[in-house]
């Protein structure tokens, strides 16, 4: 299980103290006997892991720089050990944010997370010493890469117990690293904690059904000249549009509004921000989003028009992403 005790005592010593009696309790409650069908196999598998610790005493090494979050090294178990350790991470199956690697178990995730990382490192203000929220930030992928990126801790929500799981997977090797993922979706964070300097949230706001009050939320977390750093579904089409799904999106239910760029400016103004700036657009192509061996279920090529790749199953636009950067007012 997680030790958030230093995420706790971290809260408690800045202006977000008042969050860490809720987060005890929504935590006690996830992780409760009955909160999920499958906490007691994931539990299984967790204690089944690989020791923190070499046979020689030394803690396992970790690359968090690189496009694949490396834990441990192949030369550190036998084969059938190996063998057996796969078996355990194909327990928490979907994995869809990544790349990984455990001591030399590859981990090819749904997504090439590394490649929106990229999109991201390039646009947004040093990460040096800043304290980063991460809403929706699935398994904690970007978050090691924030804390590679030098930020002073990093505390993820996402309400998908899965997802909190494979983050404790990495954080059993990197319990003093401080990365956090608790088991919460943005609603239950406080309203004006005015404590981080960078709010992430991608791939968070097409889910919301009210996206300006999502981005006001997003705010209200942020100090006086913190970044938000936004990266969301957007179509062509004037001021003031947005796609609304007739039932679902690319095979999604969960898609409220899909704005315009000119739309999301305008948002992002209405919601309190200035100095927006768009870093990037992509299509997003087959390569970066698709079901492998980690996630066997549907993804993106299910999602297009067999006949036009350029629209959805449902004769949507297909899905293009925006990278957006903008500064609390």
């Amino acid at each position: 299980m997680i030790d958030y005790s230093p995420l706790f005592e971290a809260l408690l010593q800045s202006p977000a103290r008042r969050w860490v009696d809720t987060l005890r309790e929504n935590v006690q409650t996830a992780f409760s006997d009955d909160a999920h069908g499958d906490l007691v196999r994931w539990n299984d598998a967790l204690q089944k892991l690989p020791s923190g610790r070499l046979s020689s005493g030394e803690p396992v090494g970790c690359l968090l720089d690189r496009d694949v979050v490396t834990i441990g090294q192949s030369a550190d178990l036998t084969d059938v050990e190996r063998d057996e350790l796969k078996g355990h991470l194909l327990q928490f199956h979907p994995w869809r944010k990544g790349p990984f690697e455990f001591f030399g178990v590859p981990i090819d995730t749904e997504w090439r997370s590394d490649l929106k990382w990229r999109r991201v490192a390039g646009a947004i203000e040093s990460l040096a010493g800043r304290k980063v929220l991460d809403c929706g930030s699935g398994n904690g992928y970007y978050g090691w890469r924030m804390i590679a990126a030098g930020a002073e801790a990093v505390v993820g929500v996402d309400p998908f117990l899965l997802y909190v799981m494979q983050f404790a997977i990495a954080k059993r090797y990197l319990a003093d690293y401080a990365n956090h993922v608790v088991p919460v979706g943005m609603d239950e964070v406080p309203y004006d904690l005015a404590t981080f300097d960078t709010a992430f949230s991608m791939g968070v706001l097409y889910h919301r059904r009210s996206p300006i009050d999502h981005l006001m939320h997003l705010r209200s977390s942020l100090r006086n000249e913190g970044q938000l750093v936004l990266e969301t579904l957007v179509v062509d089409g004037p001021l003031g549009y947005s796609l609304l799904p007739n039932d679902r999106y690319a095979k999604m239910r969960n898609v409220w509004f899909i704005p315009s760029t000119l739309t999301l400016e305008l948002w992002l103004q209405r919601a309190g921000f200035r100095d927006i700036q768009f870093v990037s657009e992509a299509v997003t192509t087959v390569e970066e989003q698709r079901s492998t061996e980690w996630m066997t279920y549907e993804s993106l090529p299910d999602f297009l028009d067999p006949q036009d790749s350029t629209k959805t199953i449902e004769g949507d636009p297909a899905p293009k992403r925006a990278l957006v950067v903008a500064t609390r007012c």
